[in-house]
């Protein structure tokens, strides 16, 4: 077969109500990306893949999203891939590598065949290779979307539901505060999380009303407690005028929402910790 490449990427996103506790959810995504390429070549079934950024960081993900591709078209017993993905951010620190990753290798993939899939089978595709590499606990759906839209949404995961979308002033600056270390969501279990649920469903109950920033602050409190991460960074941030900062993902990194008069005082605050401080927007373009 002639030599198939396609390109395609994704961005990243930060949490405004982590969906473990409860299945339902919100995130909105960060102008970083996951870079993906996909070649497809004529040794049917065997599909390879490398994590560039991450020399111990697992490629299964990633080809499962090209197989359920080529399954989706019926072309798994016709052709194989090498994958490979790149990304502008840490990996495993709560800012939805998985889920760019995925929606950028399925979108990489349908590219590499010359078709442009609707939004919803990119989701759903990627939700359901997420779920067989065993990265994701809910599905992920409001990691997913907001990664693929590149907006805000609040999501019921459980039912694959997108029930808001919503934009931040394009603005506001995001700091990104990583603490040495990282946090995989595989090693959580769902079921220590009762303690905090009332509390997490007030934060969704917030974020549906358009409460973002209330909701973002309280879920980081709420969740840090939980894994036993650090609350003062987000504290700090706020002290320093932040309209918001929570703990993203399951962490171990922080995210605040400032306008720019205010990022630079927060900056300054966080990079006196131990760790690495981003700055960057909230993603505009929406994948239609």
């Amino acid at each position: 077969m002639s030599k198939l490449v396609g390109a395609a990427s994704a961005y990243g996103s930060a949490t405004v109500v982590n969906a473990i506790a409860t299945g339902r959810g919100a995130a909105f995504g960060v102008d970083l990306r996951v870079r993906a390429r996909v070649e497809l070549t004529a040794d049917s079934r065997k599909i390879t893949g490398k994590v560039t950024d991450g020399k111990c960081e697992s490629p299964r993900l990633i080809k499962i999203c090209v197989r359920k591709v080529l399954e989706h078209l019926g072309l798994e017993q016709t052709c194989g891939a090498r994958v490979e993905t790149r990304s502008e951010f840490p990996i495993a620190v709560g800012l939805s590598s998985s889920s760019a990753a995925a929606n950028a290798t399925v979108l990489a993939t349908f590219a590499a065949l010359g078709k442009r899939p609707r939004p919803k089978l990119v989701l759903d595709l990627g939700v359901d290779a997420a779920f067989e590499a065993g990265v994701t606990i809910t599905g992920a759906l409001d990691d997913a979307a907001a990664s693929l839209y590149g907006c805000g949404v609040v999501t019921d995961n459980t039912k694959r539901q997108i029930l808001k979308r919503f934009k931040l002033d394009p603005k506001l600056k995001i700091l990104i505060y990583i603490p040495p270390g990282k946090f995989y969501t595989s090693k959580i279990r769902q079921k220590r999380f009762k303690p905090i649920r009332e509390g997490v469903e007030l934060a969704h109950k917030m974020a549906l009303k358009g409460e973002i920033l209330n909701a973002l602050t309280l879920n980081g409190l709420l969740y840090s407690s939980m894994f036993g991460h650090d609350t003062l960074p987000a504290l700090e941030a706020v002290a320093k005028g932040a309209l918001a900062a929570g703990l993203t993902g399951t962490g171990p990194a922080v995210v605040a929402i400032a306008k720019s008069t205010e990022a630079r005082n927060i900056d300054k605050a966080w990079r006196a910790r131990a760790g690495k401080v981003i700055i960057t927007k909230p993603a505009s373009k929406i994948y239609e």
